[in-house]
């Protein structure tokens, strides 16, 4: 029997002032519960809203990426899009002391101008690109003919370097041309500060663990570099450079003679001397 059906049976065998004693306690219990409840389902929001929630919240391009799933997924109306967003903004500027996240406070300001500072970042990146290829002209039939020979053939010729380049690029290691042409013009200087300033660029940029351009290398070369580091010369990256040449030959260099790039380009020039 539910408590309802209790309640209605108490009722009709109760004395009037049985009755009001009785449901007169039951309705103070009855507004103390709805009390409980109500306070529960406030402390439901807060923590809802709350920045230990708000911190295991995926924030800045996670957010975004998962918003754009869920709309290419779900279609929404304006005003439910624009609903969301609001409401994802306040989770993401919730901090320790904006328990509502309406109100600006500094810890909102630093959020701020720490995502300010990682946008900016991230068009310099995108603003500086990705360096210019070598100047040449274009290939001709027999020369595109002559790279399948051999990688030295390919190596020695810009424009061979440069289609060579932009396959490296499909495949995400162009750092190992670029760190082996930084070498090559290391070693036309003469003057001693540009020796020593270009070899600290070279080494900031393709040596340095930090660096996102990094090349593999193996211990001992890297052993070998920090000690030409103390006095730089031309020759500072030899072993360095030698050891990215092989990997190209024997890693990269057959893939790209199977690639679209070589092979279209080959194509390209075949039938344009058959119509010649």
């Amino acid at each position: 029997m539910s408590v309802f059906h209790r309640i209605q049976l108490l009722r009709t065998s109760m004395g009037e002032n049985q009755r009001f004693k009785l449901f007169s306690s039951l309705e103070a219990v009855a507004f103390w519960v709805r009390l409980l409840k109500q306070i529960k389902k406030e402390k439901r929001e807060m923590f809802l809203t709350s920045p230990l929630l708000c911190c295991l919240q995926p924030m800045g391009s996670e957010r975004t990426e998962i918003r754009k799933r869920q709309m290419a997924t779900t279609p929404e109306t304006p005003g439910a899009a624009q609903a969301q967003l609001s409401t994802g903004n306040r989770g993401s500027n919730a901090c320790c002391f904006c328990w509502c996240c309406c109100c600006s406070c500094s810890c909102l300001t630093v959020r701020n101008q720490e995502e300010e500072r990682a946008r900016r970042t991230s068009h310099e990146l995108q603003a500086e690109g990705i360096p210019n290829c070598e100047e040449s002209p274009a290939p001709t039939l027999e020369e595109v003919n002559a790279w399948a020979q051999s990688f030295d053939k390919l190596m020695l010729t810009p424009a061979g370097r440069n289609a060579f380049r932009e396959f490296l690029r499909t495949e995400f290691s162009e750092e190992n041309m670029l760190f082996w042409m930084a070498c090559e013009e290391l070693k036309q200087e003469s003057n001693k500060s540009i020796i020593e300033e270009k070899a600290r660029l070279i080494y900031e940029d393709y040596i340095s663990i930090l660096s996102p351009k990094e090349v593999s290398l193996d211990s001992r070369v890297r052993e070998v570099i920090n000690r030409n580091m103390l006095e730089p010369s031309q020759h500072t990256f030899d072993d360095a450079q030698l050891q990215i040449y092989t990997l190209m030959h024997r890693d990269s260099y057959p893939r790209f003679m199977n690639s679209a790039i070589y092979k279209d380009l080959l194509q390209s020039l075949s039938e344009k001397s058959i119509e010649a």
